[in-house]
């Protein structure tokens, strides 16, 4: 394993800065049940990453030819809602180190997201992190969203850095390929119990939680990778 040395980090957002995904889950079984339809875990989990597209063809699979899925994004959007102004939205732990880190290393960094802007800039602000990324890209910005590399080649472009140099860091398995597909290196830290197989092998490193990022950047930006 050879050492390399970076000059910019592109996080992902829903599972890897933020914990929304438990959120959106939340929402979908709470809509989901209200129309007589029961969304497993493994199935719910299973979305981890997906553009909002997906998500919807996806659901309307799973539901059937009678699942209205028109009526479902309306009840889970207000349950989702409701979710966030009575609990928030919390920041996974270790990001306020790997953002450190970062900040100590002088990396440029940047946001890239399946989710669409205003989602994205909703779910920051409930987080409380609206100030912390100038640089952003998300799925309505892009002709193709994760798995396809365009997120993580316009961040690359936005922070005027070769993907090469960029270290990509993903929770999802389609967050994965699509970092490897843009060429860039990529962590992977799950934010499942059970990680892919495939995704894992795909990652250039799988690490437990954001602070094991962070001692890993304390190399000052030359990191085996």
């Amino acid at each position: 394993m050879t050492s390399w040395r970076l000059a910019g980090l592109i996080f992902d957002l829903d599972g890897l800065v933020l914990d929304t995904e438990t959120t959106y889950f939340a929402a979908w079984r709470r809509a989901a049940a209200d129309m007589g339809c029961e969304l497993s875990d493994q199935f719910c989990t299973s979305l981890s990453g997906c553009s909002g597209d997906v998500v919807r063809q996806r659901l309307q699979d799973y539901g059937g030819s009678g699942f209205d899925i028109g009526a479902f994004q309306s009840l889970s959007s207000r349950y989702w809602v409701e979710h966030v102004e009575r609990h928030g939205i919390a920041v996974k732990p270790g990001f306020w180190a790997v953002l450190a880190a970062a900040n100590r290393c002088g990396l440029s960094y940047a946001l890239a997201t399946n989710s669409r802007r205003a989602n994205a800039e909703r779910c920051l602000q409930a987080a409380g992190l609206q100030q912390v990324f100038t640089v952003m890209v998300t799925a309505d910005t892009v002709m193709q969203a994760k798995p396809a590399p365009d997120l993580f080649l316009r961040a690359a472009d936005a922070l005027a850095c070769p993907i090469t140099d960029c270290l990509v860091l993903e929770d999802s398995p389609v967050g994965v390929r699509a970092a490897k597909a843009a060429g860039a290196r990529c962590i992977m830290v799950p934010s499942t119990a059970a990680a892919e197989p495939e995704a894992v092998g795909l990652a250039d490193k799988v690490m437990a939680d954001l602070y094991q990022v962070a001692d890993l950047l304390s190399a000052q930006g030359s990191l085996p990778l």
